[in-house]
């Protein structure tokens, strides 16, 4: 135990960019990478994912993830918080059992009158032959649903759909340049395996302290969406070492797992749209300063991506297409920068130019 020891936002920063592969770039496998994250969400379609790994991967490229999706490899599945995430297949056939109540909320929470009196066994055996047979999207399925339940919104028994059974979202659906309809499968129609009949809510917190600790156990419920997991880091306990934040929460981590000083250098960088960096912890300050969530986590539910400076949201940016062929990065600071994080954030963005492929420009907006 070491819970006396304080270490402030800026040692915890320092820690998760470390485990982030946000200090340096690595050679490892996409799916490696992919893996180690707990996977990449992914609703926003096609960037997020494979911007995500562009910032922490060197020599990453569309292809590298398109054939792990094409491949069977990855999915894209709802998971932590209800959300969609790319996955490993063996994550997809583990997190999903893991966090069936997160689901389950989401839909009482959503839908719950409109489903009242429905035998949810028959409207789930029903969806998955009618999904198995061929992929669809949810309003397809949603209609075919309702044929013989004329009284329910179709809508309502396309995401009871959802929750019930394990769906994944198939190709082309997500793949870089490319595209087409949300269709569904199960994923054990998809990937020729059963879902995990016995998975462990002690390595799911152990493989989150591994990519985002130290932490809370209000940090481990945010990133996942389960409640109630208290007793979990208290039966790891044994095997974890304690600290302090500077408001006093009791914080996890794994022995042996990086905590740089927190004076390392942090480079600039530009995190993707909806990064888990900044969605993974109940007290995100340890990267994004509270008078900047505004900014980049809009009413509407998108998250921007993100300009890091010194370990630290400054900014955000986008990829977009000008037009046909002729892409733009365009990065918006929300401070002045000094003339090398100019020079550094330029640098990143003509790096995602060469990812995206084809002409295109860098453009700075000037800090409102």
């Amino acid at each position: 135990m070491n819970d006396g020891e304080v270490l402030g936002p800026r040692a915890l920063g320092r820690a998760l960019l470390a485990r982030q592969h946000l200090l340096t770039r690595t050679a490892a496998t996409p799916a490696a990478m992919i893996g180690h994250l707990g996977g990449l969400q992914a609703q926003a379609v096609p960037q997020p994912p494979y911007l995500g790994l562009l910032a922490r991967l060197d020599g990453f490229t569309p292809d590298a993830l398109d054939e792990l999706i094409e491949g069977r490899q990855a999915v894209r599945i709802a998971l932590q918080r209800g959300t969609i995430h790319l996955v490993t297949a063996e994550d997809c056939l583990t997190l999903r059992p893991l966090l069936q109540p997160v689901l389950d909320q989401g839909l009482r929470a959503t839908f719950g009158k409109r489903l009242d009196g429905l035998d949810l066994d028959a409207l789930a055996a029903e969806a998955r032959a009618l999904v198995e047979e061929e992929p669809r999207t949810f309003q397809r399925l949603g209609v075919e649903l309702a044929a013989t339940r004329a009284d329910r919104d179709p809508a309502a028994l396309a995401q009871a759909a959802r929750c019930l059974l394990p769906l994944v979202q198939v190709p082309p659906r997500g793949l870089w340049g490319r595209g087409g309809p949300a269709a569904h499968t199960t994923a054990e129609d998809w990937l020729g395996r059963p879902l995990d009949p016995a998975p462990s809510l002690d390595d799911l917190a152990l493989r989150y302290l591994a990519a985002f600790g130290p932490a809370t156990v209000a940090d481990l419920q945010k990133w996942c969406g389960l409640s109630r997991l208290a007793p979990v880091l208290k039966r790891l306990a044994p095997g974890l070492v304690t600290f302090r934040d500077d408001h006093g929460r009791l914080l996890h981590d794994l022995p042996d797992a990086p905590r740089p000083d927190p004076d390392t250098p942090a480079p600039v960088r530009l995190v993707a749209p909806f990064d888990n960096l900044l969605l993974s912890h109940a007290d995100r300050t340890r990267v994004l300063p509270e008078e900047y969530r505004g900014r980049v986590m809009t009413q509407n539910g998108i998250v921007l991506g993100t300009l890091l400076v010194d370990g630290l949201v400054a900014g955000s940016w986008r990829l977009a297409e000008d037009r046909p062929g002729e892409r733009v990065v365009t990065v918006r600071p929300f401070v002045p920068q000094a003339r090398a994080d100019r020079r550094a954030a330029e640098a990143e963005a003509e790096r995602v130019l060469a990812f995206a492929g084809g002409g295109g420009a860098v453009r700075f907006e000037e800090p409102e």
